[in-house]
């Protein structure tokens, strides 16, 4: 693409040189990743700042550089006033605008991001739609995987990937958004068809500085659906009414909002919901018609996601037996409400809690099913909120009988310093820290009988632990899994 044409998207900018006939062959932000021919965009992140490395992106081939000030080279320098927001628009040129052809949902929310993804993934594929996810376990494209470094990539990345998804004749596109993805501008040109919002509970308070932060932050997606009526496509905040955030973000947007939830009155409703150790059953109740569900999905929790899921395939003008189907066929998510089952008369399950009202809701629903003891392995992130670590202890003292706190990402903290600010105050003796997690799940299969059930959280899919600034080999899933085998075959 010829420079000038990229640059169209551009009101008000600075340049040293003329551009009339550069031609663009790509955008990148890492000069690592420059090619000859391509446009580098200088980003002042966290750590790095992109301006001192305009050296090595010409070096490597760059040809303009886009920046928020002058900085010496022999290329031209496109001067701007942020090039964090100018990116995006960038971004969405250059890739053509797919997310203006492509029908794209976002959902937000503290909890339920990645169940009401795969959910929705199920009802779009059992519609015949071929599905595109952007999310915290991977990014899918159809049946193919990714890998991800965030819950929600930066603006660059974005386009990119849903360009690619447009290449493969994606027909529905679901993205988890996160709160830190909207505050720092990256969804900045996503046409958002749906919004979706889960629950908001304490979490990123060290990112955040309070809790009205974070709802406003969270409020974004859907003020960002735009102030116009189009008939087609037609625009829908789905909003979760249990919730006390719901006020506002129903205020947020100009667009249409159904509402879902099983106290407050809603659209969505889910009535006479039964919970048992292998599924839940309920009648769902929309303004299309009602029909009975009977999900291999625990807990209250994954009610609220199924509702979530279901308001938004209403939305998309799916039939309620295919919304059936797909509910009643999906068998779960990785690391959310994971068994880990090798014949053991125990339960264990792995699951991703790691703010205090997620690890409130699966003990709640494990102490539910629990016959006999309940075990919890759980600890906090380093760099990270701080505030929630006694929250978190307190939880779980108040539902397990046993609690073990050890480590989980502490990345560059010390891993004692973040246990203590988890035990501090505790008056509670249910509890016991083995500082190492690997020894803390193995001591937790050890001490289970019959019919106890041990919930290892904070961690779920994840296959790594981050210790300093290094990542190593682990996955609970696993751990567990030779602990149980290690057991039975002593």
């Amino acid at each position: 693409m010829k420079l000038k044409e990229l640059l169209d998207v551009i009101p008000f900018y600075q340049k040293t040189q003329s551009v009339e006939e550069i031609e663009i062959t790509n955008i990148e932000m890492d000069s690592r990743k420059v090619e000859e021919g391509n446009l580098f965009v200088c980003i002042s992140g966290f750590t790095v700042d992109g301006h001192d490395y305009v050296k090595e992106a010409v070096k490597n081939g760059a040809i303009t550089i886009i920046a928020e000030k002058e900085v010496k080279t022999t290329v031209p320098v496109i001067v701007v006033p942020d090039t964090s927001r100018v990116l995006s628009m960038l971004a969405v040129k250059f890739y053509g605008n797919p997310t203006g052809k492509l029908p794209l949902i976002g959902v937000t929310g503290t909890n339920g991001k990645t169940t009401v993804s795969y959910v929705l993934e199920k009802i779009f594929n059992e519609f015949q739609k071929k599905t595109g996810i952007i999310g915290t376990i991977q990014t899918k494209i159809g049946d193919s995987s990714y890998p991800v470094n965030n819950t929600t990539p930066d603006a660059l990345h974005l386009q990119k990937t849903f360009h690619e998804m447009q290449k493969q004749n994606v027909e529905q596109v679901i993205m988890e958004v996160s709160s830190h993805a909207l505050d720092q501008g990256r969804v900045y040109g996503c046409d958002f068809d749906i919004a979706i919002f889960t629950n908001l509970s304490q979490d990123h308070l060290d990112y955040h500085k309070n809790i009205d932060d974070y709802l406003r932050a969270k409020s974004l997606l859907f003020s960002q659906l735009g102030n116009s009526y189009l008939k087609q496509p037609q625009k829908y905040a789905v909003i979760n009414e249990d919730d006390a955030s719901s006020t506002l973000l129903k205020k947020s947007t100009a667009q249409h909002v159904i509402t879902y939830g099983c106290k407050n009155e809603s659209q969505v409703m889910a009535k006479n919901i039964k919970l048992n150790t292998f599924g839940t059953s309920f009648e769902l109740q929309t303004p299309v018609g009602s029909i009975s569900i009977q999900s291999n999905l625990i807990g209250m929790f994954n009610v609220y996601n199924m509702l979530a899921a279901s308001a938004a395939a209403i939305t998309s003008l799916i039939p309620l037996d295919t919304i059936k189907i797909a509910l009643e066929s999906i068998s779960g998510v990785n690391g959310r409400f994971e068994p880990v089952n090798e014949g053991q008369n125990y339960s264990v399950v792995v699951d991703y809690a790691h703010t205090p009202d997620s690890l409130e809701n699966v003990l709640q629903t494990a102490k539910e099913f629990a016959n006999q003891k309940v075990f919890v392995v759980v600890g906090c992130g380093g760099d990270r909120d701080r505030t929630k670590r006694p929250l978190m202890a307190k939880i779980a003292v108040k539902y397990a009988d046993l609690a073990i706190f050890t480590s989980d990402n502490p990345r560059t903290e010390d891993p004692k310093a973040i246990l203590q600010d988890m035990t501090t105050g505790l008056e509670e003796e249910n509890y016991k820290v083995i500082e190492q997690r690997k020894e803390a799940i193995q001591f937790a299969v050890k001490c289970a009988e019959e019919d106890d059930i041990i919930l290892i959280a904070g961690k779920g899919h994840e296959t790594y632990q981050q210790i300093g600034k290094v990542k190593y080999d682990f996955d609970d899933r696993e751990v567990a899994r030779k602990a149980i085998q290690d057991k039975e075959n002593v």
